[in-house]
């Protein structure tokens, strides 16, 4: 009859001290009384809550060094053979719970304990298991000082199913913590190293390695990270051993940057780059290459021109760009294009202005599928041409002179590639701005009309942070940033007086707007203001070495006669609107237009002229009739009036006031 035991379901293991009867010794049984009576508090906790058990537990805890010999003892071995256990495989049950035993027992001991614990462990033969939770359980100060002590212990330990290579990893996350005696520092990698670099199983071996690394990065220079990072790569290529162990290999890079932010010397390890290459798998490769990407970022204090940094994160900064596919998020693509632009901003070759534009140019064909970062480069080339002007001080030698017409190209070219309307409308403008300050006169006309033919393509809706929001505003204040550089822009001799703002006009008047918006008229009265500006004698504002209209036409009849016509043309538009708002749901807007309009005539127009003026005080009627106005900016508006009629050359105002009244809601 087979014993009761036999008969337990398949799988089910039982303590191999069973047979030992009434084994009161038994360190299983010592174990889970421990660890059952501490478990349910956590070591901190239950130190904290409970001090006065801390007694309990190391009398229990010595009680089970004395019997932790039975596990090599011959009823244990017998019993596991039984149950087809392995040593390796059984060991690995226990250091959960005598690492928690060992950091109660640590708990704010003091490190003369540390000394009693290793020479029990000595007493115990050096054993692995044990030595491995001691160098768990107490402070890495402690730890890292003894560092040569625990190298020797290792070396002469009975590893009894427990490889040393685990002692080792578990050294070197004390001593990532802590440093060791600055005399030992090399001697202790290099007694680790070689038990190490001698380890067959790819992933014990980078398990391993990937802990000291940081420690070899913490102490020593290059040269040793470098002879590190070439056996990681020995073992890991052979049979593609690295595509099983991407976590590592990520760990390793991050601790290597982590601690060498010159990246001039970081790219001079040779073997970085080759290491690198073992990153075959596309997402992980693109994680590796952000997180280079963020240190330098974060650490590079100056711009650069180090041709080996340059070549290097031009090469990484590629590999992320040509992840980006249809399916990428726009989150992906917004983080990866910051990125990139991080990199291209620290780029400086200083005063060598076309090497500078030539790495631009090279930029824009690797990451043409990034719109962000073409965006960044365009501005990038508007500011060189700038530099370029501020170095010449405006007065740009021939050579110069095509360079600058050169960065125009380049914006010129690379802005329609652009899917944005808005972002395309803005650049052409800066773009145009650019060129003018830069004496580039068909240029700028070249880029203000492309603006003006682009304007016609804006959407009524338009997608902002993912929401779909009316487009009209956003117009409104592109055209009068626009209208504030066209006072500036001299007229081109063969295109007749104010081309540019005719063209403007006529695709404002054919731009279909939404029914009941009234930014159409808001942007005529922009409009108005600009055609004041125009027929000053002296503009408000100049572009050196750069003649405007006042300037070219000198205040010449025909051209002020064109202003005028304009201006009567965009009145006549603005007046028309204003009736079609005559009606009940439309007369509040009526009311705040036609003050708008008012206030418009009062500051820009001349109101000495009788048909100025008597349509100003048909406006100020228009805001009141239907009760509509706001009381109170009438009033102030009426006393401004009053106070300005004060001032020389305006007494033609106090006239003005007097036929101007108050209109009280009845």
């Amino acid at each position: 009859m087979h014993d009761q035991r036999d008969r337990r379901p398949a799988g089910v293991r039982v303590c191999p001290c069973l047979p030992v009867p009434e084994a009161k010794g038994c360190m299983h049984r010592l174990l889970l009384e421990t660890w059952g009576g501490f478990f349910i508090q956590g070591h901190q906790v239950g130190m904290e809550v409970a001090p006065h058990l801390k007694e309990s537990l190391n009398k229990n805890f010595f009680d089970f060094l004395l019997t932790f010999k039975q596990i090599h003892g011959d009823t244990v071995q017998n019993q596991l053979v039984v149950q087809g256990v392995e040593l390796p495989s059984y060991l690995p049950l226990y250091p959960p719970a005598m690492d928690w035993i060992f950091q109660c027992i640590s708990y704010h001991a003091p490190e003369a304990l540390l000394t009693e614990m290793m020479e029990r462990c000595k007493k115990l033969g050096n054993n692995a298991l044990l030595l491995n939770s001691v160098m768990s359980a107490f402070r890495a100060e402690f730890i890292a000082t003894r560092s040569m002590d625990f190298i020797g212990m290792i070396k002469e330990c009975d590893e009894s199913g427990f490889p040393k290579h685990l002692l080792f990893r578990s050294l070197g996350l004390n001593l990532a913590l802590a440093d060791p005696p600055e005399g030992d520092r090399l001697q202790i990698l290099n007694e680790a190293w070689k038990v190490i670099t001698k380890l067959k199983n790819p992933q014990d071996y980078i398990n391993c390695a990937e802990v000291w690394v940081e420690y070899t990065c913490k102490h020593f220079t290059k040269r040793e990270v470098n002879t590190v990072l070439a056996d990681v790569i020995k073992h890991m290529t052979p049979d593609r051993a690295f595509e099983d162990s991407y976590p590592q290999l990520q760990l390793i890079i991050k601790k290597v940057i982590a601690y060498f932010h010159d990246f001039s010397v970081l790219f001079s390890v040779e073997k970085f780059l080759p290491f690198l290459d073992m990153f075959q798998k596309e997402s992980v490769r693109v994680e590796v290459c952000k997180c280079i990407m963020e240190a330098f970022i974060k650490h590079q204090q100056e711009p650069t021109k180090d041709p080996v940094i340059l070549n290097a994160l031009l090469h990484v900064c590629k590999t992320m760009h040509d992840s980006v596919n249809a399916l990428t998020l726009e989150d992906e693509k917004r983080m990866l294009s910051y990125l990139i632009n991080g990199f291209i901003k620290m780029v400086s070759f200083g005063r060598d202005f076309e090497q500078q534009l030539s790495f631009y140019v090279e930029s824009r064909s690797m990451f043409c599928n990034l719109e962000p970062v073409l965006v960044q480069l365009i501005h990038s080339v508007n500011r060189l041409a700038m530099e370029t002007r501020k170095v010449m001080k405006g007065n740009h030698s021939r050579k110069t002179a095509a360079f600058v017409r050169a960065c125009v190209a380049y914006c010129f070219i690379t802005i329609p590639s652009l899917t944005g309307i808005f972002t395309r409308l803005n650049l052409y403008l800066h773009s145009g701005q650019v060129a003018l300050a830069n004496q580039c006169l068909s240029q700028a006309d070249a880029f203000f009309k492309a603006a003006i033919s682009l304007i016609p393509e804006v959407p009524k809706m338009i997608n902002i942070e993912g929401k779909m929001r009316p487009s009209e505003s956003f117009l409104l204040e592109f055209l009068c940033n626009f209208f504030s550089t066209l006072l500036i822009v001299p007229d081109h001799p063969e295109r007749g007086v104010l081309f540019l703002v005719r063209e403007l006009l006529n695709v404002i008047q054919d731009y279909t707007w939404e029914d009941n918006s009234d930014e159409k008229i808001r942007i005529y009265t922009c409009v108005l203001h600009l055609l004041s500006a125009m027929s000053q004698e002296t503009y408000l504002y100049h572009i050196d070495k750069v003649d405007s209209n006042d300037s070219l036409y000198g205040g010449d009849s025909k051209f002020l006669a064109e202003n005028n016509k304009l201006c009567e043309t965009v009145m006549a538009q603005i007046l028309e609107h204003l009736k079609t708002l005559a009606k009940d749901e439309a007369l509040k807007r009526q009311s705040s237009l036609g003050l708008s309009f008012f206030n418009s005539i009062l500051a820009h127009g001349d109101l000495r002229n009788n048909k100025l003026n008597q349509l100003s005080v048909n406006l100020w009627h228009l805001a009141q009739r239907h009760g509509c106005a706001d009381t109170r900016t009438m009033v102030k508006t009426l006393e401004y009036i009053k106070k300005r009629s004060k001032q020389p050359d305006m007494t033609h105002l106090t006239e003005l006031a007097l036929r101007l009244p108050l209109q009280t809601r009845t």
